[in-house]
């Protein structure tokens, strides 16, 4: 059965409390730390690099879910992996030869996500799904924080599934873009079950934030909402 599992964004963080953010959302029951890497090209903004995500390491023991949101990301997956990352989420439209890349990160003893924006169609990772441990549908276009969530994509998140367990696989689908307390069980009934939060989580009280969507995927997992 696929586990819930909860990854703040620390591109909402307050940069300057940066490690404090992080261990606010740990203390309160956060599995994982969500790290968006942007370049500037195949994103349009440009944020956290690797002496953050090292730095981060010191000070954490979550699962650093590392999000590149970058081109060619084979140049830095070795690096990254390196630095404390436990999950290197690559965009298929980013990677040239994508079943390379997912071997790659396998060998750098991580665990392999693939992300693909709103308009991608899921069903061009039929061939390479044993070696993807974790489909991260992007649920805005890609590049800033605080965007409203797609509409549309609770759809695609329910067809994803659906066409996931046809094919006998039960990969973890994360979902990323305007997550809140709003639109989580929606998400969630749909399908995902790791939430990426970052707005709804550092914009507000991070602790009692977090522990507000523990508690919905918590209501969630018993069996629907309250």
């Amino acid at each position: 059965m696929l586990e819930y599992k909860l990854s703040p964004s620390v591109l909402a963080a307050d940069f300057a409390r940066l490690g404090e953010e992080a261990a606010a959302v740990e203390a309160a029951g956060a599995q994982y730390l969500h790290l968006d890497v942007m370049d500037g090209l195949f994103a349009p903004s440009l944020s956290i690099g690797l002496p953050v995500i090292r730095s981060l390491r010191k000070v954490s023991g979550l699962v650093f879910d590392v999000h590149l949101m970058i081109e060619e990301p084979d140049r830095y997956l070795a690096d990254f992996a390196a630095a404390g990352a436990d999950i290197l989420t690559v965009h298929g439209e980013a990677c040239r030869h994508l079943d390379r890349t997912l071997d790659q990160i396998h060998a750098l003893g991580c665990r392999s996500g693939v992300a693909l924006n709103p308009a991608t169609p899921f069903e061009s990772l039929r061939w390479v799904l044993s070696k993807v441990d974790m489909i991260l549908l992007m649920t805005v276009n890609p590049g800033f924080g605080g965007q409203k969530y797609v509409s549309y994509m609770t759809e695609k998140i329910a067809s994803l599934r659906g066409w996931l367990t046809e094919q006998g696989y039960e990969t973890d689908i994360q979902v990323d873009g305007g997550i809140t307390l709003e639109n989580a069980e929606e998400v969630l009934q749909a399908g995902a079950n790791i939430l990426v939060a970052g707005s709804a989580i550092f914009g507000k009280e991070p602790q009692a934030s977090t522990r507000a969507f523990l508690a919905c995927m918590e209501r969630m997992r018993e069996g629907g909402p309250a």
